[in-house]
């Protein structure tokens, strides 16, 4: 993708492991979507006649964040992208999104899989994705994601805790009934903290009146105040409040991004390679946002360190000027299934290994293992 890295020469895919496996997670995660107490995840490895490549689903086991969900995600791998996969023989990463075109939609499922070839072909070419993508920094400023929680203490009890670890930045998931007390409380008690809200799409338009009362506690940004179709009311929206607007489940892809930029109804980004369909077009999005001046961030779907590993380099490709939702795997897990992230002054460093640079841990991923099945050429 950057112009000092060779193209690269493509792989014969033969098998493909859909694996599922099952992490607790440390703290419950609520937002207006739910409470997740354990990760079911999907884990995708990619095995060519020149080595494996690992990738991680990024889909929630209910479709409510997207359309998507876990179990659909691997029945369309299973019966529709890998089979396109295999049939045309000989395949390259970045052809993979035209070649899984007919498919419509399910576009973190084909991140998956153009992920994991993705890491297979770097590997066989000893060249980092970071390397790829264009990274230009070694380790990226990490900011956490703090869910809805029971009351205001416990919110201010778990905000000190990452505040402790070093963290950059701290968003605050909001909802109706649960936004102006609980931010106004993390503002008075962290005066200088670089805060930011995360509302899930979760008020209309009409709410700008309410909306607006937080603009008085000095955030980065709201992210995602409305519906996820709702471009038209974002640019509406972004005209009354002083708050920068930030878009989320609204871009799901370069296109959608440039409309959203010229409509006004965003002056940020937040990049989910999954949400995008890749790192590829995931990329595209940070180049498009960087032509018209629109800083991005790197978003967080709970990942075990496989996808941390993918995320961290994209996060430190030139235009992510904000800390993302990059947090350490102690943030979430007891024990990852990669060597753990470990937070160093509120950073992560960049994986310079090939690849996404790391690897699951044989006897960790077999403990967590649910279900495994194999796609075969």
């Amino acid at each position: 993708m950057s112009d000092s890295v060779p193209v690269l020469g493509g792989v014969r895919l033969e098998r493909v492991e859909l694996r599922r496996i099952r992490m607790p997670l440390i703290r419950p995660f609520r937002t207006s979507f739910g409470t997740e107490h354990v990760r079911d995840v999907l884990l995708v490895k990619a095995e060519t006649t020149d080595g494996e490549g690992w990738a991680e689903c990024a889909t929630e086991p209910e479709p409510l964040y997207s359309a998507e969900y876990t179990d659909a995600a691997e029945h369309v791998l299973e019966h529709h992208l890998i089979p396109r996969l295999f049939a045309a023989n000989h395949v390259t990463a970045p052809a993979v999104a035209t070649l899984l075109a007919p498919v419509k939609g399910h576009r973190m499922a084909k991140a998956a899989v153009e992920t994991a070839l993705l890491d297979a072909e770097l590997r066989a070419a000893g060249l980092s994705l970071g390397a790829y993508l264009g990274a230009v920094r070694g380790a990226v400023d990490c900011g956490v994601s703090v869910g809805i929680t029971g009351t205001v203490d416990e919110l201010l009890e778990h905000v000190a805790g990452y505040v402790d670890d070093g963290y950059r930045r701290v968003k605050l998931k909001i909802e109706p009934g649960w936004d102006l007390e609980p931010v106004a409380a993390v503002r008075a008690r962290w005066p200088d903290l670089p805060l930011q809200v995360d509302a899930n799409t979760a008020y209309r338009v009409r709410d700008a009146p309410h909306l607006g009362r937080l603009d008085e506690l000095r955030l980065l940004l709201i992210e995602q105040p409305l519906a996820d179709d709702d471009l038209v009311g974002h640019a509406e929206l972004a005209k009354i409040l002083r708050t920068p607007i930030c878009l989320d489940e609204s871009i799901v892809s370069a296109a959608v991004a440039e409309s959203a930029i010229r409509l006004g109804a965003c002056s940020i980004v937040n990049v989910k390679p999954a949400r995008v369909g890749g790192y590829l077009e995931a990329r595209r999005v940070h180049d498009i946002c960087a032509t018209h001046g629109i800083p991005v961030w790197c978003g967080g779907m709970l990942e075990t360190g496989v996808g941390r590993a993918a995320n961290l380099a994209l996060a430190a490709l030139p235009n992510f000027t904000l800390p993302g939702d990059t947090s350490a795997s102690a943030r979430y897990y007891e024990h990852d299934i990669t060597e753990p992230f470990v937070l160093d002054e509120g950073r992560l460093p960049v994986p310079t290994g090939p690849g996404i640079g790391v690897t699951p841990l044989s006897d960790v991923l077999a403990e967590v293992t649910t279900v495994v099945r194999a796609v075969v050429r």
